[in-house]
């Protein structure tokens, strides 16, 4: 049987795994899409003035 030191790490080897896992389906379902967003929108918006402005010249 486990003595009380093996229970402890047993316990906080348990939740380092269980944060580790929830971060990781908060990164890839909220944080990963914003970020690309947040790309593609800046990208389309300089490129956008970016033709603006050579059609200005």
């Amino acid at each position: 049987m486990f003595e009380f030191q093996q229970y402890l790490g047993f316990l906080l080897f348990l939740t380092v795994l269980t944060i580790g896992f929830w971060l990781m389906i908060f990164l890839i379902t909220f944080i990963v899409p914003y970020w690309l967003y947040g790309g593609i929108t800046e990208l389309y918006q300089e490129r956008k003035a970016q033709k603006e402005a050579e059609q200005k010249s």
